[in-house]
Formats: C-alpha cells, sequence, structure tokens
C-alpha cells in the first residue's frame, strides 16, 4: 500500500483516480489542483508516491516535477497525459518522471504502474 498525492486541475479526474488507487488497495493522502499546490502538500504529507497531470494552469506538472525532485530527489511520480503529449511525456521523464499513463485511464494500466515504480 502507498500514500498517494493526485495532482490534477480537474476534479473529476482526481475523483477518479483517488476511486482506481483506493481499489487497488492505497491510501489518498492528498489532492492538489495546481502545480503549485502540488509541491506545498507534497512537503507537508511526504507521500510515496505522486500522480501528476501535465497541463494544469499556473505551473505545468513538468516544472511540479522538477520542483518536487529538487526537494526529494527520490520522490516517485506517475505523470498522467492526455493523448497526443507524447513530447511532453518526454519532457516529464527527462525532469524526472519514472512512469506515465495515458486519459482516458484503463484501472489496470494505472495500478500496473503505480506498482513497477514502487518496486523501484
Amino acid at each position: 500500500m502507498a500514500k498517494v498525492l493526485i495532482v490534477d486541475d480537474a476534479m473529476f479526474m482526481r475523483r477518479m483516480l483517488a476511486d482506481i488507487l483506493v481499489r487497488g488497495g492505497h491510501e489518498i493522502c492528498g489532492e492538489a489542483a495546481s502545480g503549485a499546490e502540488a509541491i506545498k502538500v507534497y512537503q507537508e504529507k511526504n507521500p510515496d508516491l505522486v500522480t501528476m497531470d501535465i497541463i494544469m494552469p499556473d505551473m505545468s506538472g513538468i516544472e511540479a516535477v522538477k520542483e518536487i525532485k529538487k526537494l526529494d530527489p527520490n520522490a516517485r511520480i506517475l505523470m498522467v497525459s492526455a493523448m497526443g503529449q507524447q513530447s511532453l511525456v518526454i519532457e516529464a521523464i527527462q525532469a524526472g518522471a519514472l512512469d506515465y499513463v495515458v486519459k482516458p485511464f484503463q484501472p489496470s494500466r494505472v495500478l500496473e504502474a503505480i506498482e513497477r515504480i514502487l518496486k523501484r
């Protein structure tokens, strides 16, 4: 079981991910609707893993990944992207994200990606 921070500007996406994760036996320790909020909540909650949307207002998921990795080089981050954002996914991986899932999700794919990251 992992403590997970869910970061997405769309509440319905946070709810959907939370549902998948809880059913998969994980605990949601926090949520954030922006990159800046994600950094703040990460510092407060110290999650085992973060799911990070790429496109958000005020600070992109990629910028948030860079900032979180500065705070915690061992941070485990799973990027969440929409179709057609491959170049952004590559940039996110270069910034320190460990894996990605594409919306719309298949619950099994999300849980498999999380298991892979947690085993690292």
